[in-house]
């Protein structure tokens, strides 16, 4: 069992969520995610400025063991990507909910089905059954 940030959502996919003061929302992967995933090695961003839907792709991570998708969990503008991974995909597995931030959007809706952190706790716990 990982430890959950109380201040994130988190989707079905294994994304969280981070409402900024500024409106803006950063999104990341999961501990259960990067774990699944193994050593990131290649992570592509989206553009700035790109506008993505919910359910979209966002950005792909590639791992020793496979290359993943990432999907947008809710729409909006892409304000800010995080550069650090070009050169660092590891800070996702070393640190997914602080320096291994993917990306900040603009939302222009709303998150659709997000589950606090004991929901998601439960969510994983039925994948493990």
């Amino acid at each position: 069992m990982s430890e959950l940030p109380g201040d994130l959502v988190y989707t079905k996919e294994h994304e969280w969520l981070r409402q900024e003061e500024d409106g803006s929302v950063t999104i990341g992967v999961t501990d259960h995610a990067q774990a699944a995933l193994g050593d990131l090695v290649y992570v592509e961003l989206p553009e700035v400025d790109q506008d993505v839907e919910r359910g979209g792709e966002m950005a792909v991570v590639e791992s020793v063991k496979a290359a993943s998708d990432v999907y947008a969990p809710i729409g909006g503008t892409v304000i800010q990507v995080n550069e650090d991974l070009a050169d660092d995909p590891e800070k996702i597995n070393a640190d997914p909910y602080g320096d291994g931030w993917i990306v900040r959007l603009q939302p222009s809706g709303d998150a659709g089905d997000t589950m606090d952190p004991d929901a998601y706790q439960a969510f994983l716990d039925q994948l493990d059954e």
